[in-house]
């Protein structure tokens, strides 16, 4: 094991627990390492400090946002040194006349929202972990969230960002920025879109610069539609597509999910169908409540038992509150092991069907919540604790559903990341030219192997 570097003024971490609770994110089995120490900069000129210490003594070097990565993106190897960056959570600047924020990694999602609404303006990506997850960690993985289908995802905000890497650009430990702050670029290859979803894997980025859209100018409309199977569920999810319309949010949760919040928080959710679907409109005016109703009659002609625009904000919006908590909801019930799959949209059906049948053949409890407006279901395997059986056919089943997606024309993750839980499927997903010039680039930008080592690539 190398010995800790010498960092004076830095808040060095070595506590066993502490570090311990620092060395893996919320991914269920994902395995981790003892890692040396973890170390908590606040500001970009700490992080190069940090980097050329470990770069001297050979040390790996672990990014870390608010931990609540799902693929195992942020776990430690041993020896490792945890670069958290959870106190890096300054709001830079908000340039209101130029629609962009900068700022710090470990600002939290919903913090940022917050603090650019007094401007008039709106961050839109949002995951479901929003209320707790970091905008470095959303940078990191990429992630979508519920407003991905009409809004896009992390990268079509991300415009720039700064970056404490090695490699060509210097020694390890150089900062440099990437990107711009212009609306439009294409000044050399696009560096800042290639560091958006590679989980930390070339280097730690210290400051984003974010596009913004200004603020709705009302409240969505939600239309909620009841259905006897999450596979009719699908079917209307396939159906709108057909119909041209396009939700800011096309959400679906099961009985299963639904049961589980309730228990939890009792929110006065009616959990009586099998699946729910949520869409959430949000065009202002007539036309807004006309797209509303189109979505209603959708839902009613592809099955649903009901289908209404809710009335009432507080019951639309505990409905959506329902959907974030649905995962750690689940999660109080034992582990969980959670999948990432996207298909294409037309697949969704036959995709929730397969599942279905993945759950049955493996004997395995399967819940599921998608965004399901864009094709990237997130079915959540629940398995007892200390049950190495169920932990076994839990595991059968979530490789057995990353062939199925791929079968389709899917991909293995749509938003986690590949992490460590997702390697083997990403290497059936890309062909062995295309993973060879995967390797090559992190190689090219990394030639020392010690931004977050064994991710993605392994």
């Amino acid at each position: 094991m190398p010995t800790i570097p010498e960092l004076p003024g830095l808040d060095l971490v070595d506590d066993p627990d502490v570090l311990a609770s620092l060395s893996h994110d919320d991914a269920e089995w994902a395995p981790y390492g003892k890692a040396l120490a973890a170390v908590r900069p606040r500001t970009t000129g700490q992080v190069q400090r940090i980097v050329a210490a470990c770069a001297a003594g050979q040390i790996p070097i672990i990014p870390r946002g608010a931990g609540t990565g799902l693929s195992g993106g942020a776990n430690a190897v041993d020896g490792a040194m945890i670069v958290d960056l959870s106190r890096m959570n300054r709001i830079v600047e908000i340039d209101a006349e130029n629609m962009t924020a900068t700022v710090q990694p470990g600002v939290i999602n919903d913090d940022l929202k917050a603090a650019v609404a007094e401007h008039g303006l709106w961050y839109p990506p949002d995951p479901a972990s929003a209320p707790w997850s970091t905008i470095g960690g959303n940078v990191a993985t990429n992630a979508g969230g519920l407003c991905c289908l009409k809004y896009g995802v992390t990268r079509d905000y991300v415009l720039g960002m700064e970056a404490v890497v090695g490699g060509p650009a210097g020694d390890y430990g150089t900062a440099v920025r990437l990107g711009r702050r212009t609306t439009k670029g294409v000044s050399g290859y696009d560096l800042a879109g290639l560091f958006t979803g590679s989980e930390g894997t070339f280097g730690i980025i210290t400051e984003i610069t974010v596009r913004l859209r200004p603020a709705r100018r009302e409240a969505p409309r939600t239309v909620v539609g009841a259905f006897a199977s999450v596979v009719a569920a699908g079917e209307a999810v396939a159906a709108i597509t057909r119909a041209g319309l396009l939700p800011a949010a096309l959400e679906l949760l099961d009985r299963t999910c639904l049961r589980a919040v309730e228990d939890w928080k009792h929110l006065g959710l009616e959990a009586d169908a099998a699946a729910l679907l949520l869409a959430q409109l949000d065009t202002p005016g007539r036309a807004g409540d006309e797209e509303a109703a189109a979505v209603a009659e959708v839902f009613r002609a592809a099955g649903a038992s009901w289908a209404e625009r809710s009335t009432d904000e507080i019951e639309a919006e505990a409905l959506f509150a329902a959907r974030r908590l649905a995962y750690p909801a689940l999660e109080r019930l034992g582990p969980v092991l959670t999948e990432d799959v996207c298909v294409p949209r037309s697949r969704v059906p036959e995709m929730l069907s397969l599942i279905e049948k993945i759950a049955a053949r493996h004997g395995v409890t399967i819940a599921t919540i998608a965004h399901a407006g864009d094709g990237n279901l997130h079915p959540l395997i629940l398995a007892p604790a200390g049950n190495d059986d169920a932990r076994r056919a839990a595991q059968a089943a979530f490789e057995e559903m990353l062939t199925a997606a791929i079968a389709m024309g899917g991909t293995v993750t749509g938003e986690h990341g590949v992490g460590l839980l997702k390697r083997a499927g990403m290497r059936q997903e890309l062909s062995p030219g295309v993973l060879a010039m995967q390797i090559a680039v992190k190689q090219t930008l990394d030639p020392l192997g010690l931004f977050n080592p064994g991710k993605v690539i392994g």
